[in-house]
């Protein structure tokens, strides 16, 4: 608990931790916030908690996944990020060299990402009230003035696209949980995807939306953007790209990949006629090779979801209903 305490104890986990794995200029001004230097344009900002559990998992961990989180949130707005700010509650007994694996994880993953980490919090709670660590991040960045992303801006008969596979993290940390082995391995897709959007938006293409479809799954991000536009959405269920150990991990387990969270990847919405170019685009970016249209917007004023089955049927692809996969991210 005296590392929570404000003490000296707190002060040299600081020291030695957290500064100095996030080691940047602003984070060493020492102060209870960053000075950041004037900005021109919009500011975005978002804010995102993590629990996931558990902590460590194929492909990732807490710790990345509280960066690429909060970037993509951000990236997702068309704004380029420029900071992030991690608060961090901790649980009496969590062991120091798990957290340095953490604080290591979150302090590569902004400097690939080229996004600092700047300013943060430490708190300590009693042993039994927590679980381990939560962090809670928040990013800051600047929208570009000539574009506008918005979940209400999608119109009758522009195009969907999905940067690649769906449910490759939820599967990843729930397999992790359960102790469950396959032949081929399940790896999280945690990743940061601002590069990914900048090349979306130098292209010129008529972008409506930008989302990434992290709890509730390609299902329920879709479902959101529907009520938010007012319009309805067809989906093609051969289009939408599910890795075969995903896939069979779900079959077993009774789960649908569509509600699946993901961490690596986004859905376009754009004009029709510039479908083709921003799909040549995202194919030319390595996070998004697998790229594909996956269905188009539809007039209709109950805002349904649906897909054309690989079998020549139609399902509604409805809201997620409850929390089929807790704590995933």
């Amino acid at each position: 608990m005296s590392h929570g305490s404000g003490g000296r104890a707190m002060a040299q986990l600081i020291a030695e931790l957290f500064t100095t794995g996030f080691d940047n200029a602003y984070l060493a001004q020492g102060n209870d916030g960053a000075l950041l230097p004037q900005i021109a344009g919009r500011l975005v900002m978002s804010c995102d908690g993590h629990v996931v559990s558990p902590l460590f998992f194929a492909g990732g961990d807490i710790g990345c996944l509280s960066v690429h989180g909060t970037i993509n949130d951000v990236a997702m707005m068309g704004a380029r990020p420029l900071y992030l700010a991690a608060s961090f509650i901790l649980e009496e007994g969590f062991p120091l060299a798990d957290l340095k694996c953490i604080v290591a994880s979150m302090a590569n993953a902004a400097r690939v990402a080229g996004v600092p980490i700047v300013a943060g919090d430490t708190k300590v709670v009693e042993q039994g009230k927590g679980d381990g660590v939560f962090i809670t991040t928040t990013g800051v960045g600047v929208a570009r003035e000539d574009i506008t992303l918005s979940g209400d801006l999608a119109q009758p008969g522009d195009t969907i696209l999905l940067s690649g596979t769906i449910g490759d993290h939820g599967m990843a940390v729930l397999s992790q949980r359960e102790n469950l082995t396959f032949d081929a391995p399940i790896v999280s897709d945690t990743a940061a995807l601002h590069g990914l959007v900048a090349a979306m938006l130098d292209s010129g293409v008529k972008l409506r939306v930008l989302r990434d479809p992290t709890r509730g799954g390609l299902a329920t991000t879709l479902n959101e953007i529907a009520k938010q536009s007012g319009v309805g959405m067809m989906l093609h269920e051969s289009a939408i790209a599910v890795n075969q150990p995903v896939e069979a991990a779900c079959e077993f387990l009774g789960l649908d990949p569509l509600y699946v969270a993901n961490e690596g990847k986004l859905v376009a919405i754009c004009a029709p006629e510039d479908a083709g170019r921003l799909l040549e685009v995202m194919r030319a970016h390595p996070l998004a090779r697998e790229a594909a249209i996956i269905g188009e917007i539809t007039e209709d004023a109950h805002g349904f979801v649906q897909m054309i089955t690989k079998l020549g049927g139609c399902r509604i692809v409805d809201w997620l209903a409850g929390e089929q996969l807790p704590r995933i991210c």
